[in-house]
């Protein structure tokens, strides 16, 4: 399964990519959650913040598989085991594509590789990446992300 999105942003690539790699930009767009790495391909990531089991709860883990700054990032993706043990088998892969088109960026973002019965498809393809991707353009283009409800 896979799901695809392609948006354009009114700022350029490298401001778009620090959203994507800094924990205080990351941080902006996912209640809280950080990216923590030091984005080399084969290392780990995770977004950490507050949540179930406390300030650093682990919400989402996986490795670099792929970067290429400011134009690909590409992880293996898995829910935070806090969250329960059935996560574990459930493993994704997260392709953002950064593109300068003219004074815009392209983004295109591609969640592939997701498994039959992966308990977290139903809320990333009904409005979870579109909301994600929103907030990324909001905070790209106004300095501010959307104010989403955590749902």
């Amino acid at each position: 399964m896979e799901i695809r999105y392609e948006i354009y942003i009114a700022a350029r690539p490298e401001e778009v990519w620090k959203i994507l790699v800094s924990k205080e930009e990351s941080g902006k767009i996912f209640h809280g959650c950080g990216i923590e790495s030091d984005f080399k391909v084969g290392s780990k990531y995770a977004y950490i913040g507050p949540g179930i089991a406390g300030d650093r709860t682990v919400h989402v883990e996986g490795k670099i598989l792929d970067i290429v700054p400011n134009q690909l990032l590409s992880t293996s993706m898995v829910v935070g085991s806090v969250y329960g043990a059935h996560y574990a088998d459930f493993e994704s892969r997260t392709i953002y594509k950064l593109e300068a088109f003219g004074k815009l960026t392209r983004l295109i973002l591609i969640n592939d590789q997701i498994k039959e019965g992966d308990p977290s498809y139903e809320r990333s393809a009904d409005g979870g990446w579109a909301r994600v991707l929103s907030s990324i353009k909001s905070l790209a283009e106004t300095g501010k992300p959307l104010e989403l409800p955590m749902d």
